[in-house]
């Protein structure tokens, strides 16, 4: 072969560009192909795709915290392009929405003692404050939780002012709401980061548990240091004596020092004491178990259902529904250096979270094999801001901050405390008679299907050279995000046009508006 042959090879090679394939649609595809082998080896008949209507309630409620506005459904419903699902996806988590609905999500899972303790209310808005300026900044995954374990702590007297809306962010309030106990940080740092429940060793060892006690109070350890200042409750100013690194185990007479779930000592503690320790391990791209965690949660808020489910349950006895897939997402999360954006872009790509939530074949009855969608019940976050959405209604800054204790209630604070209901799984969320009976009562919807004081039934009624038909599309388009069916137009037209039930066309409109937003359609995710 020719010295100038070779030559001219290589120049080819190197003007040619890198060949790279999105990492994306490439994660997602690798994804698809596991589960359909699964299907595939249990015999299950996928369901198919679902429609872009039913698909952009799904990502707009899941990645934005409610429906999409009735406008962006008759854009999104126009288009043509063949990326356009994705093009959305980017839109919402380059979106205000997401940072908003992600800082509740994320709150919720760290501090859940703020949903049914009124007393750590108090400690919402800096928390969530901090979460709005992490996600804001898209900080990795793996940054955050190194501030929260690693926290400067609140000199004497600040820590009150952690409490009070419009006071400087911090991730404080997740040791507060922990009373700062080494036993309740540990139970919740390894559940919440790691997926790990070693509470269940904290009092004696159990015959068929990985975890024994003398492990969960070393793990405890970590925080041996931490303690109250002064008076003021789980409000108290917090220190913490660096020199103290061993816990006396209760009622044992015995002490331990910190040491890591996977049975790692460490050495002489660097500056920042064992905290900043465990820090370390715990982020390390060789723990086994916080990326796993990770990428379990966010699959568990996609889908409703986690690999691993419960979510936080990682046990021997409770293995993952796609082993091969969790590893698969833990891995791309570490080589794309913990980003959370990444993973949920991923996942929302798949043909498995695109899929409809209709029943399409009898061999779809195991939802954790994934051949459809799960039905979830909306949080009661989702609900508010969605009914806020569709009746027109622009909260203000002060009604999204949580009710505690003397403060009188916001239509925000009693229409979660009406559906406040964190006990049960999103796919086995019920609507009660009782909460059914006060959403359908309440000032808020009445004024809201009201023809004198609705803003979006004003609208409705309001604009001339329409027909009965695109009425109610648009009613339909503003609470359901779709288009009514045929069968569902003409009987709702017949009721209109012959004045509904007090003869008048205008109640009419409002009596399906009412029916729409009272309609189990409304308060399911699908």
């Amino acid at each position: 072969m020719s010295r100038c042959f070779l030559l001219w090879s290589l120049a080819l090679l190197v003007q040619a560009p890198a060949v790279r394939a999105d990492d994306i649609d490439d994660l997602a595809g690798r994804v698809d192909r596991l589960i359909e082998q699964r299907l595939l080896a249990e015999t299950v008949t996928a369901a198919p795709v679902a429609g872009d209507a039913e698909f952009l309630r799904r990502v707009y409620l899941d990645l934005g915290g409610r429906i999409p506005p009735a406008s962006r459904v008759r854009q999104f419903l126009a288009e043509t392009a063949a990326d356009k699902r994705r093009r959305v996806v980017d839109e919402l988590l380059d979106s205000s929405l997401y940072v908003m609905h992600f800082s509740t999500v994320w709150r919720k899972a760290l501090l859940p003692e703020t949903q049914s303790d009124p007393q750590t209310r108090v400690l919402v808005p800096g928390f969530e404050a901090w979460l709005r300026q992490k996600l804001s900044e898209d900080t990795s995954y793996s940054a955050m939780v190194r501030e929260i374990v690693t926290v400067s702590l609140a000199p004497a007297g600040v820590a009150g002012e952690l409490s009070r809306p419009g006071n400087r962010p911090s991730p404080l309030a997740f040791y507060q709401a922990k009373q700062i106990k080494p036993e309740n940080l540990a139970a919740s740092m390894s559940r919440t980061f790691l997926g790990i429940r070693i509470e269940c060793a904290q009092c004696h060892d159990h015959p068929f548990d990985k975890w024994k006690q003398d492990e969960f109070w070393s793990f405890a350890a970590f925080f041996a240091g931490m303690e109250r200042q002064g008076q003021g409750g789980f409000l108290a100013a917090i220190r913490e004596v660096s020199e103290r690194r061993e816990l006396e185990i209760p009622g044992t007479g015995r002490s331990v020092r910190p040491v890591h779930l996977d049975g790692a000592k460490f050495g002489p503690a660097r500056g920042g004491g064992t905290r900043r320790l465990l820090a370390d391990w715990m982020i390390s791209d060789r723990n086994p178990y916080f990326a796993r965690a990770a990428v379990n949660r966010l699959w568990a808020h996609q889908f409703g259902i986690g690999l691993v489910d419960p979510p936080d349950d990682f046990t021997a006895d409770n293995p993952p529904s796609h082993a091969r897939v969790l590893e698969l997402l833990a891995t791309e999360f570490v080589v794309h250096g913990f980003d959370v954006r990444f993973i949920l872009r991923a996942i929302a790509a798949t043909k498995a979270y695109q899929r409809t939530s209709r029943r399409t074949h009898p061999s779809q009855s195991n939802l954790r094999l994934f051949s459809r969608m799960a039905v979830r019940g909306l949080s009661p976050e989702q609900i508010y801001d969605s009914l806020a959405q569709a009746v027109g209604h622009v909260p203000s800054p002060s009604d999204r901050q949580p009710a505690v204790p003397g403060q009188s209630e916001t239509p925000r604070d009693r229409v979660l405390e009406l559906f406040r209901d964190e006990s049960s799984r999103p796919t086995q969320k019920r609507t009660t008679i009782l909460q059914a009976l006060a959403l359908m009562n309440s000032d808020f919807t009445a004024d809201a299907t009201s023809v004198d004081r609705s803003r979006t039934l004003a609208a409705v009624v309001g604009i001339p050279g329409l027909t009965t038909g695109d009425r109610i599309e648009a009613l339909y388009l503003v609470t359901l995000g779709r288009r009514p069916r045929v069968e569902e137009l003409k009987r709702l037209a017949g009721y209109v046009d012959g004045g509904g039930a007090t003869g008048d066309r205008r109640q009419a409109l409002g009596d399906i508006f009412w029916a729409l937003l009272n309609s189990s359609e409304f308060l399911l995710n699908h």
